[in-house]
C-alpha cells in the first residue's frame, strides 16, 4: 500500500528551477538531445533574464533560468564534481545534488544505450540494494532501483533510475543523522511497524 499524506493533498512536482549558464544549450541538451517538450519561455521584466520550462512527463516541469550576471558554478559545492562511482559526489548544504528522471524499468538498458549513442558520457549502471555497499553489478530481487548518471552542459547531475521493487514498512528503518553526527534514535524506529 502506498504511503499517504493526509496533511497535503500534493500532486507530484510541478516543477524544479535551476540556472544556466547558456539558454541556447540549454535548449540543445533538454530538448534536442533528451527529447523534453519546450512549453513555456519567458524574457524577465527588466532584461534580467529569462524562464524556460521542459516538460518531464506526468504533468511535471523542469525549469531553468538564465541570469545575465549570475555566478559561475563551484563544482564539489553547488553541485557534484564527479559521477557516483568516478570521484566526488558530495554537494553542499542547500544545494541540489542530482535530479533523477523516473524511467520504466522495461526501457533502462535501451535508454542507456540511447545517452550513449547521442555521445553522452554516463557512469556504470547501480544497481541499488541493501547491500554493504548498497550497488551490485548483478540484478536481483533485493535490488531497489537501477541508475545511470551524467551531466548537461552546466554540469548539473542528471540520473536515469528505474524502480525495481514496491516498497513496504521494512524499507523505512533507519533513524535520522543530526548536524552534529550523532543519531536521533526512535524518530523513525519507533514509530508503528519499527518497535
Amino acid at each position: 500500500m502506498a504511503a499517504q499524506n493526509t496533511e497535503f493533498e500534493f500532486r507530484g512536482v510541478n516543477h524544479l528551477a535551476l540556472v544556466c549558464k547558456d539558454m541556447a544549450k540549454t535548449v540543445e541538451f533538454y530538448r534536442d538531445i533528451l527529447g523534453m517538450p519546450l512549453i513555456k519561455t519567458l524574457d524577465l521584466p527588466g532584461d534580467r533574464g529569462q524562464h524556460f520550462f521542459f516538460d518531464v512527463g506526468n504533468g511535471d516541469s523542469l525549469a531553468f533560468f538564465w541570469f545575465k550576471d549570475a555566478p559561475k558554478a563551484v563544482p564539489g559545492i553547488s553541485a557534484p564534481e564527479a559521477l557516483p562511482g568516478e570521484g566526488n559526489f558530495m554537494s553542499a548544504h542547500g544545494s541540489m545534488n542530482h535530479i533523477a528522471f523516473n524511467i520504466n524499468a522495461d526501457k533502462f538498458d535501451v535508454y542507456c544505450q540511447r545517452l550513449v549513442d547521442k555521445g553522452i558520457k554516463v557512469s556504470a549502471v547501480l544497481n541499488h540494494d541493501d547491500s554493504e555497499t548498497q550497488v551490485t553489478a548483478e540484478l536481483h530481487d533485493g535490488v531497489f532501483v537501477r541508475s545511470i548518471y551524467f551531466f548537461d552542459p552546466d554540469g548539473v547531475c542528471l540520473e536515469l533510475a528505474a524502480w525495481t521493487k514496491e516498497f513496504d514498512a521494512s524499507d523505512v528503518a533507519h533513524d535520522p543523522m543530526q548536524a552534529d553526527g550523532t543519531r536521533r534514535a526512535g524518530l523513525i524506529t519507533a514509530h508503528a511497524g519499527h518497535a
